[in-house]
């Protein structure tokens, strides 16, 4: 039996996928181990081309993949989009697909390893803070206003899944982000706090001890306490009272793996995402938005959530894909087309 602690601390981790029906992809038949379909295998003269790239942000090495549209010339000015992957997640799947995606409707799009997590610097792994998250984001920001050909006054911001959540509270100062989209938005504070669908509101102070009890014992010269992963076979996946904790489970176990990827987290983040919420003071947020979502998502209580609670910009929009849950956003074809045609138009108005 998988308990309930054990489910909410998981389920925030996730984003991704549906698959039972969806062939396993394997990172190591990729040179740039991306896992996603239709991915770029090969930089060719006049296609949408990868660049892995490496640069600092307060002191940690990020890695991070560029993509440049076709034809890209660097003496050009192309409008620029930053993608924030979901918890748990790395630059090669989801938000690989979709800075992939906007990139071949003529963008230059960067997403990046958070800090702590994936092929990005810093120790202990698997720290998991809104604010390493959310200045992450302010680092994409900084490295690809400077790239070559980027014009920096048309920047515009991605968030899915956690990264969703992180995407608005940086677009609450960060001015340089003119557009804002969310897709599948997770807002990680409320989750780590209250549980999935406010399922643990009885549990928070007892959950808060454990995360100061296992700070302390870092503090001590401890081992670092992790909470939220989970061996479980299929079976018990399939038992998951969720579609977020099954589909996720499918997505980032089954068919797109990668070594980068992992649903634990320091329990000591905890004491830091469980104060946090992804809405607080989201009334700063004066550009534009756009949030999708899937109509069958048991997540979309919080991009409803959020939507609501966005009162500062004049021009906002919420989105529901037809049929999709949280995780077939990621992957499903005519889903992520869905997605797209409303964010190309979206972001399109930069191009202006």
């Amino acid at each position: 039996m998988i308990s309930t602690t054990l489910m909410a601390s998981v389920l925030a981790t996730m984003a991704s996928m549906t698959p039972n029906e969806a062939a396993a992809l394997d990172y190591k038949k990729n040179p740039f181990t991306l896992v996603y379909d239709g991915a770029i295998t090969k930089n060719k003269p006049g296609k949408v081309n990868i660049h892995p790239v490496k640069y600092k942000l307060n002191g940690l090495d990020i890695a991070a993949n560029v993509y440049t549209p076709a034809n890209y010339d660097k003496n050009k000015k192309y409008s620029a989009i930053a993608v924030a992957h979901p918890n748990g997640g790395v630059k090669e799947q989801t938000a690989g697909l979709y800075a992939q995606h906007l990139a071949e409707e003529g963008y230059i799009t960067i997403t990046a390893d958070a800090a702590y997590q994936g092929a990005s610097g810093g120790k202990p792994r698997s720290v998991d803070k809104p604010a390493n998250r959310i200045e992450d984001i302010h680092g994409m920001a900084d490295f690809i206003t400077r790239y070559p050909g980027v014009d920096s006054s048309r920047l515009g911001l991605l968030g899915i899944c956690g990264g969703g959540g992180y995407s608005l509270a940086a677009a609450k100062t960060d001015k340089r982000f003119k557009m804002i989209a969310t897709l599948s938005m997770f807002n990680s504070g409320r989750a780590r706090r209250n549980g999935y669908q406010d399922s643990q509101l009885s549990t928070i102070q007892e959950r808060m001890k454990q995360a100061s009890d296992a700070r302390a014992q870092e503090a001590a010269g401890g081992k670092v306490m992790y909470s939220g992963d989970a061996d479980l076979t299929d079976e018990q996946i399939e038992k998951l009272p969720y579609d977020l904790y099954r589909q996720g489970y499918h997505y980032y176990w089954r068919t797109n793996a990668h070594p980068g990827s992992t649903f634990k987290y320091t329990t000591s983040s905890l004491l830091d995402l469980m104060s946090w919420d992804a809405t607080d003071q989201i009334e700063l947020i004066d550009q534009p938005l756009l949030m999708i979502a899937g109509s069958k998502a048991d997540s979309f209580y919080m991009t409803e959530d959020a939507f609501k609670k966005a009162t500062g910009t004049k021009e906002k929009e919420l989105y529901k894909i037809e049929g999709a849950t949280h995780i077939e956003t990621y992957w499903v074809p005519k889903y992520v087309n869905a997605a797209m045609d409303k964010l190309n138009p979206f972001f399109g108005k930069m191009k202006r």
